[in-house]
């Protein structure tokens, strides 16, 4: 069984309202960039710190009968790109990784809002920014026996807030991460002979887009959803392990396009002996009281050069409360979404 054990549980975080770069001139934090801000308005104008640099854009699609995600990385020796799909209802699954070792063909962006690519003979990755919405496309003739081709419109609605913060080990190693939820999607992919469809008004994209100055071995947990119930638009992100002790987190709730931020961090309780039990999340005040219900399980592990991976992500469904600021109960009621641990030797 793990269970976080905490120095610190709440604290207060800055919030950033004016553009700011990650880093100073010799490629250390800039102490101004710590917190978190409403846009992506923080640049990741990363240098220097050879071989610890980190760089990824992933990217997840919730469908209403599957789900997508494709991810464009770089681990400042090689990148590392993969895509995996999700049928709900036959649990079929598939993913496919690419290895491009000393790739300067792959470059990543110093900001959230830009377009990226990554071609290889087996797979072609493409995120294409046009002023308010990303496209996604991907396609490989042969993903797991049949050919992949997506086509997907993630639109960014004016005046949604997202989640982006600094979080500060030290002077020489932190992360910008950048969390953007409840993005609705459209278009479809396809899988052989069948095709998935995206609705604008049902489905929802979630991105997570990193850049930071990482040590040797990590560990952490993340837990999201984008979706709608009822009338409601939510969407939720909530880390652990990696943030501890930092005074940063990564906690947050979406509602209709307006992000409360939480000031504390919460508790991953689950049992690493078996994975699809229920995982819980928790704050110590309660003001998060989650239970986690996984219908699958997506393995990936990999021991390549100097990379070493072992991720346990699972796919299921979000219910119990959350206590807002203006002291109304969210209750969350079968919200679909992901939960993971990732060990990371890099």
């Amino acid at each position: 069984m793990h269970k976080g054990v905490f120095a610190i549980t709440t604290y207060t975080e800055r919030e950033i309202t004016q553009p700011v770069q990650l880093c100073d001139s010799n490629g250390n934090l800039n102490k101004e960039s710590i917190g978190w801000a409403r846009n992506p308005i923080i640049t990741s104008n990363l240098t220097g710190h050879f071989l610890r640099k980190k760089k990824w854009n992933y990217w997840c699609v919730f469908g209403k009968d599957a789900m997508f995600s494709a991810t464009i990385s770089h681990l400042d020796y090689a990148a590392v790109c993969f895509v995996y799909t999700l049928e709900y209802s036959t649990k079929k699954f598939h993913e496919e990784t690419i290895l491009i070792p000393f790739s300067k063909k792959v470059v990543m962006s110093e900001n959230v809002y830009d377009s990226m690519e990554a071609i290889h003979k087996d797979l072609g990755i493409f995120f294409v920014w046009n002023e308010d919405h990303m496209t996604l496309k991907v396609s490989s003739i042969d993903f797991g026996g049949e050919a992949l081709k997506t086509d997907i419109k993630i639109n960014y609605p004016t005046n949604l807030d997202t989640l982006n913060v600094v979080v500060p080990w030290n002077d020489n190693q932190f992360q910008f991460t950048a969390k953007h939820h409840c993005l609705p999607a459209e278009g479809e992919f396809s899988l052989g002979s069948k095709t998935f469809t995206f609705n604008p008004e049902t489905d929802f994209a979630v991105l997570d887009y990193g850049r930071g100055v990482w040590p040797r071995e990590s560990t952490w947990n993340w837990g999201m959803a984008s979706g709608r119930q009822s009338d409601d638009v939510i969407g939720l992100n909530f880390g652990g392990q990696w943030t501890d002790r930092t005074g940063s987190n990564e906690n947050a709730v979406i509602l209709n396009g307006s992000i409360t931020k939480i000031n504390e961090d919460v508790e991953f309780i689950y049992d690493q002996a078996d994975y699809m039990k229920p995982w819980k999340i928790h704050t110590v005040s309660e003001q998060v009281r989650l239970t986690f219900t996984p219908f699958f399980e997506r393995k990936a592990y990999s021991n390549v050069l100097v990379v070493k991976s072992d991720v346990h992500q699972m796919v299921g469904h979000y219910s119990g409360e959350i206590q807002l600021p203006n002291g109304k109960t969210l209750v969350i009621d079968g919200l679909l979404g992901c939960i993971e641990e990732h060990m990371a030797k890099w």
